[in-house]
C-alpha cells in the first residue's frame, strides 16, 4: 500500500534506467516551456507516434505563445484537425492570450501561476514546471498512477481525487531536487513503454522488478483499480456527402457545444433509407441525380457515440448556396476547412485526407 511502501528506493534505479532508455522525441530535443505545453496537451488521450507529425506541423506554424495567441480560429482548428477534443486548443489559445497580456509572452516559471491558466491542470502544470523549468513538483497522469499503484500493490480507486493527491504528495516527498525533469519524464516513460496499460507488462525490462509488489504477488492484471465511467449515450446519424463534379457541401457547426465551429457533412438524426435520404435532399432544395449507400461508421467521444449511416448523393451543379450549406471546392477543403475526425470514414468520398492521413 502507498502509506507503507518505502518509496525512496525507486528513485535511483529509475533515473539510471531512463538515462539508457529514454525515447528520442521532438519535444525533448528542445524542451522550452511552450513546446512542453503543446506536447502535453496533444498527448492527452493520443499516442506518442500519432502526435509527432501534429506537433511538428503545429509548432512550425505557431512557434511561440505570441503566434498561438494571434492565430485566426479556423486556421487554428485546421492545425489541430484529427487530434479531436478541440476545446483543448481553444483553451490553449485563451491561455496564450492571457500569457501575452499578463506574463510578457512567457509561460510563468511558477507551478501555482501555471494552474491559473485556462486548460492547465495539476498534471500539465507539473510537467511544464519540472521539464521546462526544473521546478521539483510532481506530474501525475494515468501512466504514473498505474506504475505507482502497481509497485506498492495499492488497490485504491485511481479515479478518486484523494488517491491522485496521495500519489502527488508521495512523489513530492521523494522528488530529487536537481533531477525533477528527468524523474517525472522517467515515470511517464516507464508507464508508456514497460508497465503497459493494456497487455502484459514488460517486467523483465523494469528497473523496479526486484521490489515491485504487483509483480511479486502476481497482481499486475488487477491493478490499477479504476471505477467504470457511465456508459456513453448512443446517437444515430445519417451523413450525406453531397457532390456535383468539383464541389462538395459542407456545413459549419454552432459556435458552442460538441465540435464547435468545425465543418461537417450535412447530416440528419436516425438511420435513413435511400428513399428517405433522397427525400431529405429534395427538402434542402437540391436536385439528386443518383445515390450511393456507404459503409456504416462509428465515432466515440468521451460521453457519446455516433453510429453513422452514409450516402454519397450526386446532384446537379452546386451554384447558389442554400441556407447554412456551403458549396466548396473539394481540394480547397483539405487546406482551409477544419473537418473533425468523426467524419473521416466519409472524407475519402470527396477525395481529401484529414489530419494524420496527410502526413
Amino acid at each position: 500500500m502507498i502509506d507503507n511502501f518505502p518509496f525512496g528506493q525507486i528513485v535511483e534505479p529509475l533515473l539510471e534506467w531512463f538515462q539508457g532508455n529514454a525515447r528520442a522525441l521532438p519535444w525533448r530535443e528542445e524542451p522550452t516551456p511552450y513546446r512542453v505545453w503543446v506536447s502535453e496537451i496533444m498527448l492527452q488521450q493520443t499516442r506518442v507516434e500519432a502526435v509527432k507529425p501534429y506537433f511538428e506541423r503545429f509548432t512550425n506554424a505557431l512557434p511561440d505563445v505570441q503566434s498561438l495567441a494571434g492565430c485566426e480560429e479556423e486556421r487554428l482548428l485546421k492545425l489541430w484537425e484529427g487530434l479531436g477534443y478541440y476545446n483543448r486548443v481553444r483553451n490553449m489559445q485563451a491561455a496564450a492570450k492571457e500569457v501575452v497580456e499578463h506574463y510578457g509572452g512567457a509561460l510563468p516559471a511558477d507551478y501555482k501561476e501555471l494552474l491559473k491558466l485556462k486548460g492547465i491542470g495539476h498534471y500539465t502544470a507539473g510537467a511544464i514546471a519540472s521539464i521546462a523549468y526544473g521546478i521539483p513538483v510532481p506530474a501525475v497522469d494515468g501512466n504514473v498512477l498505474r506504475i505507482i499503484t502497481r509497485v506498492c500493490a495499492d488497490n485504491s480507486d485511481i479515479m478518486k481525487q484523494s488517491v491522485r493527491t496521495k500519489v502527488e504528495q508521495t512523489l513530492q516527498g521523494i522528488m530529487p531536487g536537481n533531477y525533477a525533469s528527468a524523474f517525472n519524464q522517467a515515470l511517464m516513460e516507464l508507464g508508456a513503454t514497460v508497465c503497459l496499460p493494456n497487455g502484459t507488462p514488460k517486467c523483465h525490462n523494469c528497473p523496479w522488478q526486484g521490489f515491485c509488489e504487483a509483480r511479486n504477488k502476481g497482481l499486475w492484471a488487477e491493478l490499477p483499480v479504476k471505477s467504470k465511467a457511465k456508459p456513453r449515450k448512443i446517437e444515430e446519424k445519417t451523413v450525406f456527402v453531397i457532390r456535383d463534379g468539383e464541389k462538395v457541401v459542407l456545413r459549419k457547426r454552432p459556435q458552442k457545444g460538441l465540435l464547435a465551429g468545425m465543418y461537417e457533412f450535412p447530416n440528419a438524426s436516425g438511420h435513413l433509407t435511400e428513399e428517405e435520404a433522397l427525400l431529405w435532399a429534395k427538402g434542402q432544395n437540391l436536385s439528386p441525380i443518383r445515390i450511393q449507400k456507404l459503409e456504416p461508421a462509428k465515432h466515440i467521444f468521451s460521453h457519446v457515440e455516433w453510429h453513422m449511416a452514409g450516402y454519397v448523393i450526386r446532384v446537379d451543379e452546386l451554384s447558389e448556396e442554400k441556407g447554412d450549406m456551403l458549396f466548396v471546392e473539394a481540394a480547397e477543403s483539405e487546406e482551409r476547412y477544419p473537418i473533425p475526425a468523426a467524419f473521416s470514414a466519409y472524407t475519402k468520398y470527396m477525395d481529401i485526407r484529414l489530419g494524420n492521413e496527410r502526413f
